[in-house]
């Protein structure tokens, strides 16, 4: 069995090999060339250039505003960072509402050196997945607590808790599969509901805030460094810094308790 350390550079089929060997996945956000560095040779397997920049980069109060031609400017940067870890990045909020429309932004972010696109929720999105799927664009799907719906969420809440959320994000997630993802992330969800949909799910799924038995672990770099960004910080965050010693230290921590399983316990999950 290969391990993380042999592979020299993450694809979709090792992404998928890892899943049927349940080994985990280590995700952090990045944002510009040196923490891209940092972060990529200290274990992490994925690097999401999030639209969460726009809070923690920009200081605004959603993700709402950022544009695609933010999200390629930040992406082409982190892409000049890495060397193994795999690339995603957000398509920002409306850049998805339409297949064409996802197209035009999915093309500029692969060319400015992502590898996959991340996109929220399902519903209408599914279309979207398809069209992009069946034009070799890899996707990652987003469920549960999705910024770009805090408006109609009225917050950032967890999701999923009563019988009919939790059964319509089962069966969202099955779709989101169906449809052609090759990975989701699981924000915000009860940590029993994310270990079903991880059990039942034919992609790797990634947590943040759902628990340990999602297949891998995503944070965002921020808030895991505990810099204060005006805004308040998630349960699901835990201090790797004052653990490590330092950046790298901190996120060689957070790899090996990803992989260990030792993170996130019950004090970080809901």
């Amino acid at each position: 069995m290969s391990t993380h350390a042999e592979i020299k550079k993450w694809t979709l089929p090792a992404l998928a090999a890892a899943k049927r060997e349940q080994r985990k996945l280590v995700m952090l956000t990045a944002y510009d060339y040196s923490f891209a560095r940092v972060v990529d040779a200290n274990g992490v397997d994925l690097v999401l250039v999030g639209d969460s920049l726009g809070m923690v980069v920009q200081g605004r109060d959603s993700t709402l505003p950022v544009t695609v031609e933010q999200m390629a400017y930040h992406t082409a940067a982190v892409a000049r960072g890495l060397t193994r870890a795999m690339l995603i990045a957000d398509l920002p909020f409306q850049s998805d509402a339409t297949p064409e429309r996802a197209l035009q932004a999915s093309i500029a972010l692969l060319q400015a050196g992502a590898e996959m696109v991340k996109l929220e929720g399902a519903g209408h999105k599914l279309e979207v997945i398809r069209f992009l799927a069946e034009r070799d664009i890899p996707i990652c799907g987003h469920l549960g607590l999705t910024p770009q719906s805090v408006l109609k969420f009225g917050g950032y809440k967890v999701q999923g808790r009563d019988e009919n959320a939790a059964a319509k994000l089962r069966s969202d997630a099955q779709a989101v599969a169906d449809a052609g993802a090759s990975m989701m992330v699981l924000e915000c969800v009860p940590s029993p509901l994310a270990a079903a949909i991880t059990a039942a799910s034919p992609v790797p799924t990634i947590g943040i805030g759902a628990g340990p038995d999602c297949d891998g672990q995503v944070l965002v770099l921020h808030d895991f460094l505990g810099i204060d960004t005006g805004h308040r910080k998630p349960k699901f965050v835990k201090d790797f810094l004052g653990e490590g010693g330092s950046i790298a230290g901190a996120i060689a921590a957070y790899a090996a308790a990803v992989r260990d399983g030792s993170f996130p316990d019950a004090e970080h999950s809901y």
